[in-house]
């Protein structure tokens, strides 16, 4: 309890000593609060955002301290995350994310957003999607460079991932004028039978670390022009770029005198996930990430019967015939599982080799990969970059060790790199079986199993005999091949390729696989369709009243 001095009675010595320990207690006070300071200054300069260097991240809208939601306006009041640079493990800048008060806030502002932008013609909708897009170009190189900065890709892949959400633009304002259902021809006369397609609503959308823009992309640009609105939560480890691409996009909307909630973003972890995949106003959940937690979110959703889009984990294989052209095979499958440092979904973790040719072609990409360039990601000649975090690499050291338990032998690669950041070496692993458990196990890191078979009926089975069904490829001269690999008995794969990898599909085709890969699909082709709700409508424009199939009922 609180004593006022005038209130109370203090013999001389007690007053001296009461002043004592006040000074005393003032100055410990004072030095505490100049240590804060201190401190606060030494984290603040220790920024990569401040040095030199980086001065670039602020042609982004980027500070020290970013707001974490956005919803027409910027906010955030939760948990203060720092975002490190994967190359060198030092933090670049901090973000506030989302309460679930402020997640609350965020769905009913988007809500009523819809209102408004479901009024708007698609045509209408497609210009500021394309509007968009040309904002994207005009910070492709600045935005590319975040994305290697904080997600660990190389530069020219940052860029190239911006590149998509751009197509994906474009292609969505085209899109914006065909969207539609068929007129079917009715049984009855004088009546019309029609199919008419409406958006879903409000589109959450929860993307990974790996894509951190391009996955962002595909969903929103598709879904905005269906007449949605959107809601975004990105992965915790690649913040910035959530808030950087936000930012563009709000800028849009907000030139256009259109509610900045149309498009809202809120960063947080796995609460606000959570809140996304039960919350019944969410119409649609596009989840892109690990099998395991995409299936969580499925069981979520479809406890209270909402719609989901899955694009969850990879286990690709490259299948050599004997009559494949080396010259494409080497290249296609140093790319396909060295890119990225191994962390696509459509990552090649499996090289299937006719026996005929094993050998050599392990000679030749082990070959082809000591000669791959390994550096900073934003350095314009690096071809392979570091793992995006720190339990990559222990996931990496224990998927080889398991890999030799089971009777593998690292013909390259195989350890943790001598430098700052999280790099590791780019691993050929040979002589498992086909069914050994680390061969079934999609592991996010750059190794690649290289398998020995023996016939066509083998490898197909092979190929498809993992839990997930996203990509595939084999390289052959051979037709009927080609035609037994694209029909029923061949890959069971939602991408099937001949003559190239399994990484770097185009945004003209639907994207997203079989099984355990979730069965999702987005970008291009009729992906619209998972956007939008399907009316079969029936309009009698006789006076008389036929029923369907001569049913009499006088």
């Amino acid at each position: 309890m609180r004593t006022w001095p005038c209130l109370s009675y203090q013999p001389p010595m007690q007053r001296c000593l009461t002043l004592t320990v006040a000074r005393h207690s003032r100055l410990v006070l004072r030095n505490k609060f100049a240590s804060a300071r201190h401190q606060q200054s030494a984290a603040m300069s220790g920024l990569l955002i401040n040095q030199p260097k980086y001065s670039w991240l602020k042609e982004l809208g980027l500070s020290e301290d970013n707001p974490g939601v956005y919803n027409g306006s910027w906010g955030g009041s939760g948990e203060v995350i720092t975002s490190y640079c994967p190359a060198n493990n030092e933090p670049i800048a901090r973000v506030t994310q989302a309460t679930m008060a402020e997640y609350e806030e965020t769905v009913q502002k988007t809500r009523e957003a819809w209102k408004i932008w479901a009024d708007i013609p698609a045509p209408k909708r497609g210009e500021i999607v394309r509007q968009i897009g040309d904002a994207l170009r005009k910070k492709i190189k600045v935005l590319g460079s975040l994305v290697a900065l904080e997600m660990g890709k190389i530069y020219v892949e940052g860029v190239g991932e911006v590149q998509e959400y751009v197509d994906v633009c474009d292609y969505a304002v085209g899109l914006s004028r065909m969207i539609g259902g068929p007129i079917l021809p009715s049984e009855r006369p004088g009546h019309a039978l029609i199919e008419q397609w409406n958006p879903v609503g409000l589109v959450g959308i929860i993307t990974a670390f790996n894509f951190p823009v391009a996955v962002y992309g595909w969903n929103n640009a598709i879904a905005l022009t269906c007449g949605n609105v959107c809601l975004w939560k990105g992965a915790p480890t690649t913040p910035l770029t959530s808030v950087a691409v936000s930012k563009i996009v709000a800028e849009v909307l907000e030139q256009n005198n259109l509610p900045g909630a149309i498009c809202s973003m809120t960063c947080g972890g796995a609460d606000i996930g959570t809140a996304m995949s039960k919350d019944e106003r969410v119409d649609l959940v596009s989840f892109t990430g690990s099998t395991h937690v995409g299936k969580m979110v499925a069981m979520m959703v479809q406890e209270r019967f909402g719609r989901k889009l899955l694009e969850l984990g990879g286990n690709n294989a490259i299948i050599v015939f004997e009559d494949a052209d080396l010259n494409l095979v080497v290249p296609s499958a140093v790319f396909a599982s060295v890119g990225t440092a191994g962390q696509r979904c459509t990552t090649t973790r499996r090289l299937m080799l006719h026996e005929s040719l094993h050998d050599t072609v392990v000679e030749r990409i082990a070959k082809a990969y000591k000669q791959v360039r390994i550096g900073d990601p934003w350095d314009p000649n690096t071809m392979y970059g570091p793992l995006h975090t720190k339990q990559a690499v222990d996931q990496y050291l224990a998927a080889i060790e398991q890999a030799k338990q089971q009777g593998g032998t690292v013909v390259c690669g195989g350890k943790v790199m001598d430098r700052p950041g999280n790099y590791v070496e780019p691993t050929i692993i040979t002589g498992l079986a086909h069914d050994a458990p680390i061969v079934h196990t999609e592991t996010f890191v750059p190794i690649l199993y290289v398998l020995k078979f023996k016939t066509e009926e083998e490898a197909f089975a092979w190929n498809n005999e993992v839990q997930q069904g996203l990509s595939s490829s084999i390289f052959t001269k051979d037709m009927g091949r080609v035609f037994r690999w694209l029909g029923p008995k061949g890959s069971d794969c939602g991408i099937v390729n001949v003559n190239i990898p399994t990484s770097g599909a185009e945004i003209g085709g639907a994207f997203g696989g079989e099984k355990h890969t979730g069965g999702g699909r987005e970008s291009g082709s009729d992906s619209w369709k998972q956007y939008m709700r399907r009316s079969t409508c029936t309009i009698n424009y006789s006076k008389d009243l036929p029923l369907a199939q001569g049913i009499k009922f006088e």
